[in-house]
């Protein structure tokens, strides 16, 4: 077995415990919080039987999958024979200075440290680092343990054995890594999803479209494709000859578009309070915590689908 190291026991942090031990890790939980250990391995047993009635635990049970977790006493503890930590602190510069250099001196020397940061630039929390050379980025979203997408961030001075460790890892572990070549705020996802959210936010402040209106244009529309694939491949096919031939029909028209996408609005302003009046008249706020529970069991389906249809489409 090979080990793996929670650092941070969260809400994330429970998450890619589930992820590891799925694939086969030992995994080993600490957390500043003493009881958060023990708090997210309750968690992770509540969540184990309805993995295991949608075949997403790779043919192991509940009990196997839960018998390779447990509570580390410290961080030192967890690190201890690890060769991966993946570390779930807040997004709080300061702590993740702090942190990452306990987890530096901790660590055995081959140890990788990957941060799940979707907000922090690698390079600002391991500059000063000894072991500067063998920290990374590992982004996930949240549950990784449904959805395998993985952003893999280099800072300016990682090794590239440290990003094929980490890249080779994620794959191992199940998940779908996304290597950049070099860090970026907001990495790559963020970044698709921002434009998607600033166009929404912009439509709805400027009248052309209602929330829900907005909600059915990528539900019941652009994500069935991307479900299953992303926007260059969706392009590749939506035109007889291929990408170019999508390019050459196609570019004036977002060429058009553009401009009037320049400008953005405030999301915090006027707008929210449109989009909050028909987000709950929909959804009252008493029932969001069920819909969460609703979307991740509708996730679970949505992978077990996709993982059927892959092994039925390479058959």
């Amino acid at each position: 077995m090979t080990k793996i190291a929670i650092i941070g026991s969260g809400f994330i942090g429970r998450a890619w415990a589930i992820t590891f031990a799925r694939a086969g890790f030992d995994v080993a939980l600490a957390d500043q919080a003493t009881d958060a250990p023990e708090a997210a391995l309750s968690y992770i047993e509540g969540v184990l039987p309805a993995l295991a009635d949608n075949d997403l635990l790779n043919g192991h049970s509940p009990a196997a999958v839960r018998a390779r977790l447990s509570a580390a006493p410290s961080y030192a503890a967890a690190l201890d024979g690890a060769v991966h930590a993946q570390e779930n602190a807040p997004e709080v510069l300061a702590i993740k200075l702090a942190l990452f250099a306990e987890l530096d001196r901790l660590a055995s020397p081959e140890t990788v440290l990957a941060s799940s940061t979707s907000a922090l630039l690698p390079s600002a929390f391991s500059e000063a680092l000894p072991g500067r050379h063998r920290v990374c980025v590992c982004h996930p979203i949240n549950p990784p343990y449904l959805i395998p997408a993985v952003e893999v961030v280099p800072a300016p001075w990682t090794s590239a054995e440290t990003m094929t460790r980490a890249g080779d890892l994620m794959r191992a572990a199940g998940q779908s890594p996304i290597v950049m070549k070099r860090e970026l705020d907001g990495f790559v996802m963020n970044r698709m999803q921002g434009a998607l959210l600033e166009e929404a936010f912009r439509l709805v402040a400027e009248g052309y479209a209602s929330v829900e209106d907005i909600d059915v244009g990528i539900r019941e529309g652009l994500a069935l494709r991307w479900s299953f694939m992303g926007p260059f491949e969706t392009i590749d096919l939506n035109a007889p000859g291929g990408v170019a031939d999508y390019v050459a029909r196609y570019q004036q028209i977002y060429e058009r578009i553009s401009p009037s996408q320049w400008h953005r609005v405030d999301w915090a302003g006027d707008v929210l309070g449109t989009v909050l009046a028909e987000r709950r008249k929909r959804l009252p706020e008493e029932e969001l915590q069920a819909r969460q529970v609703w979307r991740d069991r509708r996730l679970m389906a949505l992978a077990a689908h996709k993982r059927k249809a892959d092994q039925d489409f390479g058959a």
